[in-house]
């Protein structure tokens, strides 16, 4: 059974990006807020990898980050931030949320995203040849 990702980004052609990029090795689920987010993960349903952009409309990733890490259920979900905005406070996540595996600037290398995803939910590293 493939592991799941869940993706959160505003962006509907970033989402169909990284559906494109991590989606024939994994169930890609994406939401287009952390609202969505939220309500995909209350109804049961438990994703393996979170990657979430930081601003969006409704709750943006600094809450979801919030919520995620206040609850019993979600804290130990890995995620990664994907975000074009990039400032002092996101250089700060790693320690802020121990749930945050990788922070990472928009524009983004794909193969490099790849083997961070890889690396979380398979301990390994993906040869890039």
């Amino acid at each position: 059974m493939k592991k799941k990702i869940l993706i959160i980004d505003d962006s509907m052609p970033m989402r169909y990006l990284l559906e494109a990029i991590l989606g024939h090795e994994y169930t890609v689920i994406s939401a287009p807020d952390g609202l969505g987010a939220m309500t995909w993960l209350s109804k049961g349903n438990r994703p393996d990898l979170i990657i979430t952009d930081l601003q969006m409309p409704n709750i943006d990733g600094w809450e979801l980050l919030d919520y995620l890490a206040g609850s019993r259920l979600y804290q130990d979900i890995p995620v990664i931030v994907l975000s074009g905005f990039f400032a002092d406070k996101t250089r700060d996540l790693h320690g802020a949320y121990t749930n945050v595996r990788e922070v990472l600037q928009k524009p983004f290398d794909p193969m490099q995203l790849m083997g961070k995803v890889e690396y979380i939910l398979n301990g390994q590293l993906t040869v890039l040849v």
